[in-house]
């Protein structure tokens, strides 16, 4: 009944690499919702470490003390690397609660809100560089997986009639104007933290728009 929430520090809670030692708060904290929504039992481990080799190897050396890993706030690509291999090598189970977690509430909110506004199609991926494009060559295998070949190249190119903006990104990016070319009754997921890549207030005054949720 003991579970290990490991950080580096390199991506706390939209505030960037901000280190192992300004992570920990954030990592306990993490450590009360186990214990008060499931009753499991933490450690929280801050590692002074950023080549994903060498976490890979202390974290998997830790695997007698631990029943379960939740990797936290580790940034990508990364964290995709640290992750994938650690489930290879260790016998207990391993997640990235910022891939994992995110996923499937974001993931669950997507699905109803598409629901509600019948739309299913339309939907193109960024990264901080732009659209994941096929001729892109700095890719790696999990994004190239979502590449287009439409001629598309801004955030504003995807915003063009699109259903969805899904934000996991920076805070301010999106503004009134970009969220206007979007089609119809669109879906606006602005996650980004600690500040949104549209602020609340913003995102609903723009013309057309209207809450289907809580804010």
């Amino acid at each position: 009944n003991l579970v290990g929430v490991i950080s580096n520090g390199t991506a706390v809670l939209g505030l960037g690499d901000i280190g192992p030692e300004a992570s920990k708060p954030v990592m306990e904290g993490k450590g009360v919702l186990f214990k008060k929504f499931a009753g499991i039992d933490v450690f929280d481990i801050e590692i002074n470490e950023k080549d994903p080799k060498k976490i890979i190897q202390i974290i998997k050396s830790l695997e007698p003390t631990f029943g379960g890993i939740n990797l936290e706030d580790i940034k990508a690509p990364e964290c995709f690397e640290i992750e994938t291999e650690l489930k290879k090598e260790m016998n207990i189970p391993v997640m990235h609660d910022d891939q994992h977690g995110t996923a499937i509430i974001s993931g669950a909110a997507l699905l109803n809100a598409l629901e509600i506004v019948d739309q299913k199609e339309n939907i193109v991926l960024c990264d901080i560089v732009g659209i994941l494009r096929s001729d892109r060559t700095d890719l790696d295998e999990i994004r190239r997986e979502f590449a287009t070949d439409r001629d598309l190249h801004t955030l504003s190119d995807a915003l063009k009639d699109a259903d969805v903006f899904l934000g996991l990104s920076a805070g301010n990016i999106v503004n009134q104007d970009q969220l206007r070319l979007m089609a119809p009754n669109p879906i606006v997921f602005a996650l980004a933290n600690p500040d949104p890549e549209i602020s609340y207030d913003l995102a609903i005054a723009t013309h057309g728009y209207r809450q289907i949720g809580p804010p």
